[in-house]
């Protein structure tokens, strides 16, 4: 079910989102090889508390964790554990955080040292993809719209458009409706309106589009073994316009990475 959001609650929602971003950005600084993702996720844990949050992931559905920690093939949902992450590897972090009632849910793809080249345009078509969709996130346009753009950007370098996990409605619940595929037909599915909320999160694999679950029942792999790459904001509607409640400034600000791919997505004062 779809549910629309006043301008307070959209605010309230920044908040979470905005823990989530800084969350995110504390993990940066310690993404380098040798460390584990247990250790990252119990960063995480300790600075969501800190900042007066609930991560928004432990215990949901029973999941284990904080984080979500993919690296490499895994595409999404992969359990934290010992094993230290090495040079070249890339890993896809998914955090949530619980705040006043309302979730926030976003997701970055970090790079372990020096990666491939190949590698690095499967990130940054992903990444591309993802301001890609959320242009077409406004009034009078429709789900079918977002997925249909994401899907021919990322179809168009030869990558694998994942079709069994999808974007989602955000709220008091971290999967609201309506779903938001990456993938479909211009037009299609549900009209959006001003007080949306959604979370946008291309998947997208190097090689085929096709994936696997594994028997911990979460730890989700590519079929071919090939790379995958995972980014997530959460946008609301407002004046018709897609804007960010989520950024990536604090991971830029760790990784000393200037962008201004945010710029055109920001919340305009009003003073």
């Amino acid at each position: 079910m779809v549910k629309i959001k006043t301008l307070e609650e959209i605010e309230i929602m920044r908040e979470s989102a905005l823990i989530v971003s800084k969350t995110l950005g504390e993990i940066a600084k310690e993404v380098k090889p040798g460390v584990t993702t247990l250790k990252l996720d119990k960063i995480a844990e300790e600075f969501i508390r800190d900042q007066g949050g609930i991560p928004g992931f432990l215990g949901l559905y029973d999941f284990p964790n904080t984080l979500c920690m993919s690296p490499n093939d895994q595409v999404v949902h992969g359990i934290p554990n010992n094993t230290p992450l090495v040079e070249g590897d890339i890993i896809s972090i998914d955090c949530g955080v619980l705040k006043n009632g309302y979730y926030g849910d976003h997701a970055y793809t970090f790079e372990v040292g020096e990666v491939h080249p190949d590698t690095k345009k499967l990130l940054d078509i992903t990444k591309q993809s993802l301001y890609v969709g959320i242009r077409q996130f406004k009034a009078g346009n429709r789900v079918g719209d977002v997925g249909f753009a994401i899907q021919q950007f990322c179809e168009a370098e030869g990558y694998g458009v994942v079709r069994e996990l999808v974007g989602h409605g955000l709220g008091k619940q971290m999967h609201e409706g309506p779903e938001m595929p990456n993938y479909g037909k211009r037009g299609r599915g549900k009209k959006f309106v001003d007080g949306m909320v959604v979370a946008i999160e291309p998947m997208i694999n190097q090689g085929t589009r096709k994936i696997v679950q594994h028997n911990d029942g979460w730890t989700i792999t590519t079929v071919d073994n090939k790379p995958s790459a995972h980014f997530e904001h959460d946008v609301a509607l407002v004046n018709g316009k897609p804007q960010l409640l989520s950024t990536f400034d604090y991971i830029y600000e760790a990784l000393g990475i200037t962008s201004n791919e945010e710029d055109e997505f920001r919340k305009i004062s009003n003073s």
